[in-house]
């Protein structure tokens, strides 16, 4: 009866012996290493990395590099478009009432005739579908109308 072998020739047993040498050498390096890290000092510092700071981007170069055309300067806007007339509850006979009027920026808000609209600007009267804003000893310097109503078409 014949054994088998692993010997692939007679006498050249060597670099099973040599390839077996370094694979038990390569996982006693892997132990050693993780020994090594569990066990490091606690006293052992990690580097700080800082936190990258915030970049800062000019809106108006990068607009420019998109192609972006400057547009003149716009002017204030006149005093009328300021403010939006929503609705009006004027007193026919008493000539007092309340508008309800919206001023940019600050929302809206229900006024009665001779309050402040604004900074330096009252209610001086209301009409039917009209209020009239103006300083308080002085003439009405800005009509506000509501606009009217769609037409219903009936079909």
């Amino acid at each position: 009866m014949r054994t088998q072998s692993f010997k692939l020739a007679q006498g050249s047993s060597m670099p099973v012996k040599l390839t077996t040498l370094l694979l038990w050498a390569a996982a006693a390096a892997v132990v050693v290493f993780w020994v090594l890290r569990f066990t490091g000092s606690a006293s052992e510092q990690l580097p700080v990395i800082s936190p990258a700071q915030p970049v800062q981007a000019n809106a108006q170069a990068i607009a420019k590099a998109l192609g972006a055309v400057a547009l003149p300067a716009v002017a204030a806007a006149p005093v009328a478009s300021r403010y939006s007339l929503l609705g009006v509850l004027a007193g026919n006979e008493s000539g007092g009432g309340a508008a309800v009027i919206a001023v940019e920026g600050k929302g809206s808000k229900a006024v009665r005739v001779g309050e402040a609209v604004d900074e330096g600007l009252i209610l001086q009267s209301l009409a039917a579908r009209e209020a009239r804003l103006g300083p308080v000893n002085g003439p009405a310097t800005t009509v506000l109308q509501l606009p009217k109503p769609p037409i219903a078409a009936f079909n």
